[in-house]
This record gives C-alpha cells, sequence and structure tokens, in this order.
C-alpha cells in the first residue's frame, strides 16, 4: 500500500452520524473531486495543551484517508491518502 502525506484544508460537504450519534464526514471536495465516504473509521482525540484535535481514518472502498478536525468539524485536514 502506497501512503502519500498531503496536509491541505479540504471541505467537508456532507455529515454521517454513528449509533452514538458521533458525526463524522459522508463525503469531502479535495482539489476538485469529490469523495464519498462508505462509513465511520478509527477515530482519536488528541489533546496539546488547551486545543484539542480529532483525527479520523475513512475509506470509500478504494483507499483509506486520514482527516484531522481542529475546530470541532469547523476546519478539515486531509493528512494522508492510502491507497
Amino acid at each position: 500500500m502506497n501512503r502519500v502525506e498531503i496536509n491541505e484544508l479540504v471541505s467537508v460537504t456532507a455529515m454521517g452520524f454513528k449509533k452514538d450519534l458521533a458525526a463524522y464526514p459522508r463525503r469531502m471536495v479535495y482539489q476538485g473531486a469529490t469523495y464519498e465516504f462508505l462509513d465511520a473509521g478509527l477515530r482519536c482525540l488528541i489533546r496539546q495543551g488547551g486545543r484539542i484535535a480529532e483525527i479520523l481514518t475513512l475509506s470509500d472502498g478504494r483507499a483509506n484517508y486520514r482527516l484531522r478536525s481542529d475546530n470541532h468539524g469547523g476546519n478539515w485536514t486531509l493528512l494522508s491518502i492510502t491507497a
């Protein structure tokens, strides 16, 4: 599997909810292409000083995507794509 580090802001255009009502991205736009995610993946909360970030691993069925939310879902950064 090849992993490409991206580290760029993306637009999340749809959100989904797990059974416990935790929100996760269902669709994002990166460089003009739209990616639809199948389901919520792994979720990790990171606390650094007074800041909290959330890192999610999602899949569209072909590749895995790591996204970071710094602002309770307001700003999303695509960290990497593994295909």
